[in-house]
């Protein structure tokens, strides 16, 4: 699932920075594998994570198709639109759509578009195509910053059905086909200028989305780290004092 344009892009590198400046070593042992959430962060939708560590077995096209179905149209998606239409709205992005609530309706429905048809072609049509598996293989141990180099460098290089590497076709080819496709219905961003930027920006999104699986276990266990310790000092704290001896007691007179 992609994120849209620069403000997810912004947001996503300030959670990757804090994460990389927290204090001490690096990872060097491997987490145990998370049962991995149906989203993140309850608004991305995330069907297509698997852990690098496991043994590589390659997935049907129907299994392709059924990640990206999944995905495209997961219940969240639909309050990711909401906020980015509302974005758009804010910064008048194509201001052929003009404002108030027909404006809004607009922006809604084209980024929802955006979203279905950007996913069913990098996460389903184009991997069948090409033989290329679509889903994000989690690092999940090691350094922060070699997490977060494979993050984004799997936009670029992808496994093949046959379990070898390659660019990273189905990420580029299919978003180019969803650029292309949504000159149909943005007339103010139809020049090859604009075409190229949102294609760059489409793929930096989805390597944003990467980051974001590739580090949500390890937020999701800091709250859950942070939840306990509340919780064990809460109890602590209503727990009865043990009783202190009187004083003097134990001691006998001569």
């Amino acid at each position: 699932m992609r994120l849209c344009h620069a403000p997810g892009i912004a947001l996503t590198l300030l959670i990757a920075s804090a994460a990389l400046a927290q204090d001490g070593p690096a990872e060097t042992q491997p987490n145990p594998a998370p049962v991995e959430d149906k989203t993140v962060f309850g608004v991305i939708p995330n069907n297509r994570t698997t852990e690098a560590s496991l043994p590589f077995e390659p997935i049907s096209a129907k299994r392709k198709m059924t990640i990206a179905v999944k995905d495209s149209f997961a219940a969240p998606l639909g309050l990711t639109s909401s906020m980015f239409a509302g974005l758009y709205q804010f910064e008048d992005q194509n201001p052929s759509f003009g404002q108030g609530v027909a404006g809004y309706a607009r922006r809604l429905g084209t980024s929802y578009i955006d979203l279905v048809v950007g996913n069913m072609m990098t996460e389903g049509v184009m991997p069948s195509l090409l033989r290329e598996d679509p889903r994000y293989f989690r690092q999940g141990q090691g350094s922060k910053w070699s997490r977060l180099r494979s993050a984004f460098g799997q936009i670029l290089v992808t496994r093949t059905d046959s379990g070898g590497r390659t660019f990273n076709l189905s990420e580029w080819g299919g978003n180019s086909v969803s650029v292309a496709f949504s000159n149909a219905y943005y007339p103010d961003t139809r020049t090859v200028s604009d075409n190229v930027t949102k294609l760059l920006l489409q793929c930096a999104n989805d390597g944003v989305s990467n980051v974001l699986k590739e580090f949500w276990p390890d937020v999701k266990r800091y709250f859950d780290r942070r939840r306990e310790a509340k919780r064990e000092r809460e109890l602590q704290r209503l727990a009865p004092a043990a009783p202190q001896p009187a004083s003097g007691a134990g001691s006998g007179q001569n």
